[in-house]
């Protein structure tokens, strides 16, 4: 009984432990791809605020709200 409540828990905990370590490896990649980005600067602007949005909310603990501002903008930088 112990062993099944361990094993419930530690495949709730992983799954979200290797999602929350996915904030920081997408920000780099933004902040990789961003210098040659070929956008308007009104583009450039929502990117950095996106990644601002996304690096906020993964501090604040809200995963899911990082990955979709930081997705949005890894969409316009065409990453």
């Amino acid at each position: 009984m112990l062993q099944s409540i361990s094993l419930a828990v530690f495949l709730t905990v992983v799954p979200a432990t290797a999602f929350a370590n996915s904030c920081p490896t997408t920000m780099a990649a933004i902040d990789a791809a961003l210098p040659t980005a070929t956008l308007a600067e009104a583009d450039k602007t929502k990117v950095k605020e996106l990644r601002a949005q996304g690096e906020k909310l993964h501090a604040a603990g809200d995963h899911a709200g990082s990955e979709a501002a930081l997705n949005q903008a890894k969409t316009m930088l065409g990453i």
